[in-house]
């Protein structure tokens, strides 16, 4: 039950952090699955992409629901996210852990210096 626990709470600050940030649950999610649930950081990676999707999914219907979504302005970057997906997706089992978690560590750094003085 303990470990039952430990998932509800990750769902639950992922669920938090990608409908008040977008996809930003992802970021949670990936050190709380290597560090506090023991993931090995490939499964980390791969499974916090299936668990996005439905937080996603669920933030465009609250987004939806309260006038805040542009279809229109989303559907060009729908084609190459979905472009970008497919291609990463084949390739991520060819890349090494290490470059992985190296290229997660400088994008959650760029983000947060970004969010912090450059906003």
């Amino acid at each position: 039950m303990k470990k039952w626990g430990k998932y509800m709470v990750t769902g639950l600050l992922a669920g938090v952090a990608n409908g008040f940030f977008g996809a930003g649950g992802g970021l949670f999610l990936v050190p709380l699955f290597t560090r506090w649930l023991g993931l090995e950081q490939r499964r980390a990676f791969a499974t916090s992409v299936a668990v996005v999707l439905p937080l996603s999914v669920a933030a465009l219907v609250s987004y939806a629901r309260s006038g805040g979504l542009d279809v229109t302005a989303a559907l060009p970057y729908l084609a190459g996210g979905l472009v970008g997906g497919l291609v990463s997706g084949r390739v991520f089992d060819q890349i090494p852990v290490t470059w992985l978690r190296r290229g997660f560590g400088l994008l959650m750094l760029y983000g947060g210096v970004r969010a912090v003085l450059l906003w």
